[in-house]
């Protein structure tokens, strides 16, 4: 097993990364917990939560259970409050600890819920993907969507643990691991130009689950986003770098709807986007946005954008986190393994939004 600490004003916990974390999560939940909820979705509800059940079961306490409808689209106020409802039923107090289980859109879920329920109980990360095992997991992010823009509402709140079990990975569909396999990438293209390279050589063997490939890239990636958000939990500063793609890639969510593309699809192709951009505005080498198109294309995602057309481009982009005073910032890349944000004027943008 590995451990990589993540440490920040709003919590300091252990990123557990193992084979049979499923099977030793009882020891992360604390030994004041008045009661264990595990919430989950209807896919991974039927592969692995009669088993964590019963795990967390011999912790002693009472666990009560919560299936949420499984994908992006259900990422709203009403599964958020299918989870206050459970817990305002039970009358479950401020000493309950929620768990996790699944992929990012329960993480999220499930964490906002935490963050809000009695203004704040404890919360474990169980991620189920190889995309929320390498990014949504880890760094205390928690949101819903809204039809006017992705994640733009939630709580930036810290877990207890994050426990990792790279195996539940080998019942994910490919379309999965691809756009798991994007945000795995990102890493290098923004933090670790040898990495990024790595990623490149070992591709084939990343699509295929090959133990020690996705053991390793779980666990770099899991060590730079620690270090970026144990240094800006609040995305105040470095923290946007985690964004490269994601500008264009919330776009394409929104624009298509929350569901008809993946999140790890979108950024994917987000991140050939601002590659590109990245030539036209800080000169970065071409042969390195090729290598960034050809690694996206490699893995899985597409590397073509969709045609929302220039002005629904912009209105949506307009709608980030990022952007200040009205003026969309994107994440920008000068060399390879370095990111920075920069304002862009539209027309600026606008020749790459068009397909020119």
């Amino acid at each position: 097993m590995f451990t990589v600490r993540v440490e920040t004003p709003g919590g300091h916990y252990p990123i557990h990364i193992g084979a049979g974390r499923l099977a030793a999560l009882v020891q992360s939940v604390p030994a004041d917990a008045t009661s264990i909820v595990l919430v989950t979705n209807t896919t991974i509800a039927a592969l692995y939560a009669d088993r964590v059940e019963t795990v967390l079961q011999a912790s002693g306490k009472p666990v009560l259970r919560i299936v949420l409808p499984d994908g992006e689209q259900y990422k709203t106020w009403d599964s958020l409050n299918q989870i206050f409802d459970a817990l305002l039923e039970q009358a479950l107090d401020r000493h309950t600890v929620l768990v996790a289980l699944g992929g990012g859109v329960v993480g999220d879920v499930c964490g906002f819920a935490a963050a809000c329920y009695m203004r704040g109980v404890r919360f474990i990360q169980v991620p189920t993907t190889l995309l929320a095992q390498v990014d949504s997991s880890v760094g205390g992010k928690t949101a819903i969507n809204h039809p006017r823009g992705k994640n733009m509402i939630g709580a930036f709140y810290q877990p207890l643990a994050v426990e990792i079990d790279p195996d539940v990975l080998k019942t994910l569909p490919a379309r999965e691991i691809s756009a798991g396999l994007a945000e795995t990438v990102k890493y290098g293209m923004i933090a670790d130009d040898d990495f990024f390279t790595w990623c490149e050589t070992h591709v084939a063997a990343l699509r295929a689950l090959d133990d020690d490939a996705v053991r390793h890239a779980v666990r770099r990636s899991c060590e730079i986003k620690a270090r970026v958000v144990s240094q800006d939990e609040r995305e105040s500063g470095v923290r946007a770098i985690l964004n490269f793609g994601h500008t264009f890639g919330h776009a394409i969510e929104s624009g298509l709807g929350f569901g008809r593309w993946l999140h790890g699809e979108a950024v994917g192709c987000g991140m050939v986007m601002a590659a590109e951009l990245s030539h036209r505005v800080l000169g970065l080498d071409r042969t390195i946005v090729e290598r960034i198109r050809a690694l996206v294309a490699a893995i899985g995602c597409p590397v073509q954008a969709p045609d929302l057309g220039v002005q629904q481009w912009l209105d949506l982009m307009r709608v980030d986190k990022k952007n200040q005073g009205h003026q969309i910032r994107y994440v920008l890349l000068p060399e390879l393994g370095r990111a920075e944000v920069h304002a862009v004027a539209d027309e600026r943008v606008q020749p790459l939004l068009s397909g020119q």
